[in-house]
């Protein structure tokens, strides 16, 4: 064997063992044989990079993922039975998670994970001997999007996290794990292709605008409005986006990676290909004629503020409703255990299979524009924040917003987010970072402490393997 296939092949399982923090890692990663090369075969980084997008069809995605989403939010009630906690969804449904959460570790872990991979990544394809530096740039700047997403989405979830590269125990400052977060976008911004420059053999992968765009919500969660204003408008001027003619047609497989996809979880569950493992099964219809376990119901609130906006498109896009026979002629049994059920999770062609065929949407035009309309609004601009903003609810055929009054406009934003976005995993971070999340929860009667839940636990596993990690307040 090569010698620089030996060290390569030698620090990629290491990192592994390492990057695990248990046991199971290195037994579920499938590790390309690099002595293939003597047999002709070449073990190429795209390999490794491959193996990063592949981080995302983990079981986590179609179940804990749900539970630190949107069951804990106000747009999602646990489901299935009473008797059926899913584990713990229970227990985030009604705040009364901990530091012992299985869900909350399940995230952590795959998350972390998901980074150490891509940094390896990055470190192979850095050395690896090849003659296409445009490849090899654009291999690292996928990487270092994807490596970006994941700390995105650990930081907003508990607040100060370890990066890698820098410190095991250590835990950064806020304002440092976004500073990393926004250099690896920009440099990604900067050897991406765009979404059209692709092969379609390439379809799915990271493109300049996904950079750009999840750019923009990273500006957005710091309050940086003018970057966040601006970051928005590149991706709206590259021409590459627009939104769907019907918005009900944005989870079906006919859309996936179309005009309004910026970036998606590729979950297609074809024969040898894995998907995203039971996406669709966890939230399709239980009991009679149901094909899922019933999990992640919408919840009444959400009912209602689809009706009390006369949203009647989006609220039928969204909810799959006891009784109804949906768009491809399945017919709801009256009799299925929940009123209702998330239609963005349904799948046509395999409803309760395990591997889904579902891709998972992650940042959507719409929400590029609603980025936009808010970090105007917040800059004063109200006038100009109503135009991306009216594109969105024309889309759905509702009145246009004309008030230019900064705090009534604000208000409207918050809400068109929740209904264009719901159950897309982002509720209860709105939540969060615009400071609903206490009054919203304590007045459905969830004991949301400030101070306390905007922030989920550090998890017992991990503070146990690394005793000197602080944990967060109050936990």
């Amino acid at each position: 064997m090569n010698l620089r296939y030996k060290y390569w092949y030698g620090l990629y399982v290491l990192a592994l063992v390492g990057l695990a923090g248990c046991d199971d890692f290195v037994k579920e990663v499938e590790i390309v044989d690099p002595t293939a090369e003597e047999s002709g075969e070449i073990f190429e980084p795209v390999q490794f990079v491959t193996g990063v997008y592949g981080r995302h069809t983990d079981f986590a995605f179609a179940f804990s993922y749900l539970g630190i989403t949107e069951i804990i939010s106000d747009n999602a009630d646990k489901g299935s039975s009473p008797t059926d906690t899913g584990t713990d969804k229970h227990l985030l449904d009604g705040l009364e998670h901990n530091a012992s959460t299985p869900s909350i570790r399940a995230m952590w872990t795959q998350w972390y994970k998901t980074i150490g991979r891509a940094s390896l990544a990055i470190e192979y394809t850095e050395e690896y001997e090849m003659t296409n530096e445009s490849l090899r740039a654009r291999l690292i700047g996928e990487c270092k999007f994807l490596r970006a997403l994941n700390y995105f989405w650990l930081v907003r979830s508990f607040g100060e996290v370890t990066l890698q590269h820098v410190d095991l125990v250590e835990r950064a400052p806020v304002s440092e794990v976004y500073a990393f977060i926004e250099q690896d976008l920009k440099e990604a911004i900067e050897v991406l292709p765009l979404k059209s420059e692709y092969a379609s053999s390439d379809l799915g992968r990271a493109t300049q605008g996904a950079a750009q765009s999840l750019l923009a919500k990273v500006y957005l969660y710091q309050e940086k409005w003018q970057e966040a204003a601006d970051m928005a408008q590149e991706v709206i001027n590259s021409g590459e986006y627009g939104l769907e003619e019907d918005y009900a047609t944005l989870w079906r497989a006919s859309t996936e990676n179309g005009r309004e996809s910026v970036f998606e979880i590729q979950a297609r569950g074809d024969i040898i290909a894995h998907g995203v493992q039971q996406y669709s099964q966890t939230q399709g219809a239980a009991g009679p004629n149901g094909w899922g376990w019933g999990f992640n119901t919408p919840s009444e609130d959400l009912l209602n503020a689809f009706n009390e906006e006369g949203d009647t498109i989006r609220r039928d896009a969204t909810i799959i409703f006891r009784g109804e026979t949906l768009w491809d002629g399945r017919q709801v049994d009256p009799a299925v255990q929940n009123a209702m059920y998330n239609e963005k999770a349904y799948s046509s062609a395999n409803a309760g299979n395990n591997d889904t065929d579902k891709n998972i949407r992650v940042i959507r035009f719409a929400e590029v524009l609603l980025i936009r309309a808010e970090a105007l609004n917040e800059l004063g601009q109200s006038s100009e924040a109503i135009i991306p903003l009216n594109d969105v609810r024309d889309r759905v055929n509702l009145g246009a917003v004309s008030t230019t009054d900064q705090g009534e406009l604000r208000m409207l934003i918050w809400k068109e987010r929740r209904l264009e976005l719901a159950m897309e995993h982002d509720r209860w971070f709105d939540l969060i970072r615009t400071g609903q999340a206490g009054d919203v929860m304590r007045a459905h009667g969830k004991p949301f402490i400030d101070g306390k839940h905007e922030l989920f636990p550090i998890p017992n596993d991990q503070r146990i393997q690394t005793p000197d990690m602080t944990q967060n307040p109050q936990w």
